[in-house]
């Protein structure tokens, strides 16, 4: 029997198994190579322990939310990558209060908040995240972000133990957070909590219908990971990628967006290569024209 046999084996009592599964059909990128191993965990016990059984076997473990802003390598991932659809969803009595497991859909529950009059969340109806990748990076959009309503969330650290942290003690920032400042290294998001208040469901419909009009029209539509660069706090990182002569550039079947700048498509069969080919030739043209860093939004993930 192989590592990967032995591998698969491990964590077949957890969700559904397949060896190879290639990773371009679940990235919004449609890029990336083959997972050693792929399963899919439909609750939040099923992840926890998914994870501890694939670290007991000493593999690496990736947790893939919506694949949304991530570039899966050509060569794949190795170990175990975990799809997850954990979506139970709990609402206090007075039904302002939700606890929702970290595979649902942000724009999803959002949207659904603004159809019950649960007000806070409409800046998110067009985030094409998961829960636990939004407590990651901090989501944010139209001035709003998960800070703003984000009680607390619920942690597994790399012995299985799990415990409610508070969202302060998260370090939340723009597009940042603990987990990716590496200090939380080894934990899962299993759970998050979020408070709203009353609202009108007709208005935050409204509100919700409003900013899908603004993304249309400002966003290009295919396969994407949205933003691909923080925004510096001297300019947009679409203003700088425009100056530098990017707008529209192509490698292979990947482009940088003639609409907006800071979105990089795939506009067929691209590689992830070819992709981060563009994405490395505007961070270079950014920093020798005008001296700025571009902090990635989209992180490189896999064997590069």
């Amino acid at each position: 029997m192989t590592d990967i046999e032995r591998l698969a084996q491990a964590v077949e009592a957890f969700g559904d198994v397949r060896l190879g599964e290639r990773l371009a059909r679940h990235t919004t990128f449609g890029v990336g190579g083959p997972a050693d191993v792929f399963l899919t965990a439909r609750d939040g016990e099923s992840l926890g322990r998914a994870v501890v059984a694939a670290r007991d076997a000493d593999a690496p473990v990736f947790i893939l939310g919506s694949g949304s802003n991530i570039l899966v390598a050509d060569a794949g991932i190795r170990g175990l990558v975990i799809d997850n659809r954990a979506r139970r969803e709990t609402a206090s009595e007075d039904g302002l209060t939700y606890r929702i497991e970290s595979g649902t859909s942000f724009a999803a529950f959002a949207r659904k908040m603004c159809r019950i009059g649960k007000a806070g969340l409409a800046w998110a109806v067009g985030i094409p995240g998961t829960l636990g990748g939004a407590v990651v990076y901090n989501a944010g959009a139209y001035g709003g972000c998960l800070a703003d309503v984000l009680q607390r969330v619920r942690i597994q650290d790399e012995d299985g133990r799990a415990d409610w942290i508070d969202a302060p003690d998260l370090g939340l920032v723009y597009r940042g957070s603990v987990f990716t400042r590496g200090q939380f290294e080894g934990r899962t998001v299993l759970e998050a909590e979020v408070a709203l208040i009353p609202g009108d469901s007709v208005a935050l419909l409204a509100e919700a219908a409003g900013y899908d009009a603004r993304r249309l029209t400002a966003q290009p539509r295919g396969r994407n990971a949205g933003s691909t660069f923080k925004n510096p706090p001297e300019h947009p990182a679409w203003k700088l990628i425009d100056a530098v002569g990017l707008r529209g550039a192509t490698r292979g079947e990947a482009a940088i967006s003639d609409r907006h700048c800071n979105f990089f498509v795939n506009y067929g069969n691209a590689r992830a290569e070819d992709v981060a080919w563009l994405i490395h030739e505007a961070e270079h043209r950014v920093q020798e024209q005008f001296g700025i860093t571009l902090q990635r939004e989209v992180a490189f993930v896999g064997e590069w």
